[in-house]
């Protein structure tokens, strides 16, 4: 058996370390581009904290999931900054955008030159900018990711930056952040924390590490999503759902995903969809689909019975198996309001071409068996609605 383990140095986590922001970021650099979500005005507190610690700053808006000219736009801040450091805070597309910035900003050239299946998939030559990453929702995990997704508009297509360099030098986790998340953004990123729990546990390219904390995981989402989204300030749910984002972060960067982000980054390509509530209509119909591929085509894989695990740790049934399993999921994204893929324009006749799409997706890869055009093409229609 081998395997890699990639982790930022330090992970802070718990109730009030925004307290600790200005300190850590001083340790890193005097000078802060902190790159923030569609309202910095969410940021006043950090901004107080860091220029309480002596650190300079500059703000640079995110306003929706990160392209490749908003990643240009903010290196080009940095520089022109003389930013020694870069401060995210935010959801998934400001951290993401942050790691991309703090790439290119080091590195110079444009995203599409370091970016996978789009662009030219170069290396980075030199080490990123330092980055301090806090989330302020609980779904992506994306502080203590390698990766950064960006869509390039000419392309249609959502894709990465990637790099083991590009994992942020800390990651300031503060469940408090995320108490006043509207209920909508609650089930969303709550159903893109499951599904990066439960596409790691059952993926190809699994090992023992992943595997405990997607066990952890997934039996914190079962018994805090719900509460979460109806109570919005219960402490101790916000708690488990940050931690759960935490444990999907480290097994996605450290084992793989698949079939349910191999069409995620597509469709979020091709329409205006929220990432999370995406995975959460594709998720129980790859569940179904890949039990019944591996039951069909390799019963021998021990892949098979992670689905029935998955079920004992949604249901808490010791008996339950992956059926049982499929239908929690399902009635969660039910009860959380999720919408089918339809209701974000996404047609029939679009199906042929996410499939094409999404086989030469980096997130398929993982998939736990090779899934044939039909399989694909099935998936959608179920998730459509």
């Amino acid at each position: 058996m081998k395997f890699e383990f990639t982790a930022p140095a330090r992970v802070i986590f718990g109730p009030g370390t925004l307290t600790q922001a200005g300190a850590l970021a001083v340790s890193l650099g005097r000078r802060a581009l902190v790159v923030t979500g569609r309202h910095p005005a969410r940021a006043q507190r950090l901004l107080a904290l860091l220029q309480e610690h002596g650190v300079a700053t500059e703000s640079f808006a995110v306003s929706g999931e990160p392209t490749t000219d908003v990643v240009a736009l903010g290196a080009a801040a940095a520089r022109r900054f003389r930013a020694e450091l870069v401060v995210g805070f935010g959801g998934g597309s400001p951290l993401d955008a942050a790691k991309a910035i703090a790439a290119v900003a080091a590195n110079g050239g444009e995203p599409l030159d370091y970016m996978e299946v789009v662009g030219r998939g170069q290396p980075l030559v030199k080490p990123p900018l330092p980055l301090l990453a806090i989330p302020t929702t609980a779904g992506t995990g994306s502080e203590v990711t390698r990766n950064a997704v960006l869509t390039s508009l000419a392309h249609g297509v959502k894709a990465s930056m990637r790099s083991v360099s590009m994992v942020p030098r800390v990651a300031l986790v503060d469940p408090e952040l995320t108490h006043d998340l509207p209920p909508a953004v609650t089930a969303s990123t709550g159903m893109d924390a499951l599904t990066q729990l439960i596409e790691p546990l059952t993926c190809n390219k699994t090992n023992p590490l992943v595997d405990a904390l997607c066990r952890e995981g997934i039996g914190r989402v079962a018994r805090s999503l719900h509460r979460a989204f109806a109570e919005g300030h219960h402490a101790a749910a916000r708690e488990d759902m940050a931690l759960a984002s935490l444990f999907g972060g480290f097994a996605l960067a450290n084992a793989g995903l698949g079939a349910v982000h191999g069409f995620s980054g597509v469709i979020g390509g091709m329409y205006r969809a929220p990432h999370g509530a995406v995975c959460a209509a594709l998720l129980p119909h790859v569940m179904a689909a890949n039990h019944r591929a591996l039951q069909a085509r390799a019963p021998e894989s021990p892949l098979a019975a992670r689905y029935d695990e998955v079920a004992r740790l949604l249901t808490g049934n010791p008996a339950a198996r992956a059926a049982d399993g499929v239908a929690w999921v399902a009635q969660l994204a039910a009860d959380l309001q999720i919408p089918p893929l339809a209701t974000y324009g996404v047609q029939p006749d679009a199906i042929a071409r996410i499939v094409e799409q999404a086989q030469k997706s980096s997130g398929m890869k993982a998939n736990p068996i090779e899934m044939t055009t039909d399989e694909l093409a099935d998936i959608l229609r179920r998730a459509l609605g």
